[in-house]
């Protein structure tokens, strides 16, 4: 975010923007693609030659994949497939494109979490990419009866205004179209008024004592501060992949899966009864 655009609270002292070269290192992508490719295929074959009777059965809590800034529901699709054959229950936060209003986007996931509540009869744990993840967190600390836990991926919770260059302009320009009478973008409010002092505080609120919480992050990340996205109130897990490639790397989904785990070993396995998410 430009210093014009967007409030200085947002970048607090210790962090700072990546540098402009620093968007280099996000050309691992294209292997990370690569990696998950060659892993889907592996995949499907396993699948294929698995009897339906020996298939893992849908177990544990629902979850809730929340995709980050300017992307949709679409970017998670890989890491949705891939969770689904190892046995988890996932769903879509309903998102065509991450780009409007932080508060109304948290809003909206809680609505959509109260839904998927009600009609799995358990609370929800939610998985979130970059901005997805600290919508997530913000919902977890406000409603825990919803909420069992969340995964978040290079999520820059304590530092939202830690971004490169490339984003900043994505956001100056969202605010100078939304100025021009194009609603649902994201207003100028929600980059340096109230709206955005209320996002950031709420995605540092306090969570429940023992609240489940894993923060993926990586060294490697071109797009954010890595230290923004390591909070104090979760178990850090670090990987090597691009800010992008978290959406689908092979070995983000495996820690992904292996933050989910220890909620599915204490949770009822449940029979799949076919629905569509």
């Amino acid at each position: 975010m430009t210093q014009r655009t967007v409030a200085a609270f947002l970048t607090p002292e210790g962090f700072s923007q990546p540098s402009v070269v620093a968007v280099l290192r996000e050309g691992s992508v294209i292997t990370e693609a690569g990696r998950y490719a060659v892993s889907a295929w592996g995949s499907r074959g396993a699948r294929r030659r698995t009897p339906l009777g020996a298939r893992p059965p849908r177990m544990g809590e629902p979850v809730l994949l929340v995709p980050g800034f300017l992307a949709g529901d679409s970017s998670l699709g890989p890491m949705s497939r891939a969770l689904r054959h190892e046995g988890f229950r996932t769903y879509r936060a309903d998102v065509r494109a991450n780009v409007g209003c932080t508060l109304s986007a948290a809003a909206q996931l809680e609505e959509r979490l109260e839904g998927i509540a009600q009609r799995r009869g358990s609370r929800v744990r939610i998985v979130g990419h970059s901005l997805g993840g600290m919508l997530a967190r913000g919902v977890a600390a406000r409603r825990p009866d919803l909420v069992a836990g969340i995964v978040t991926m290079g999520s820059p919770m304590l530092a939202p205004g830690a971004h490169h260059v490339s984003l900043a302009r994505s956001v100056d320009l969202l605010v100078r179209l939304n100025r021009a009478g194009m609603r649902g973008l994201m207003a100028e409010d929600c980059v340096a008024g109230h709206c955005a002092q209320e996002s950031f505080d709420q995605a540092r609120a306090a969570l429940p004592e023992g609240f489940d919480f894993t923060a993926i992050f990586s060294r490697r990340d071109g797009i954010v501060d890595w230290r923004a996205c390591v909070d104090p109130a979760a178990r850090p897990v670090e990987v090597r992949s691009s800010h992008v490639g978290m959406a689908f790397d092979p070995v983000v989904i495996s820690a992904v899966s292996a933050a989910l785990r220890p909620a599915v070993a204490a949770s009822v396995v449940e029979v799949d009864r076919g629905e569509i998410a």
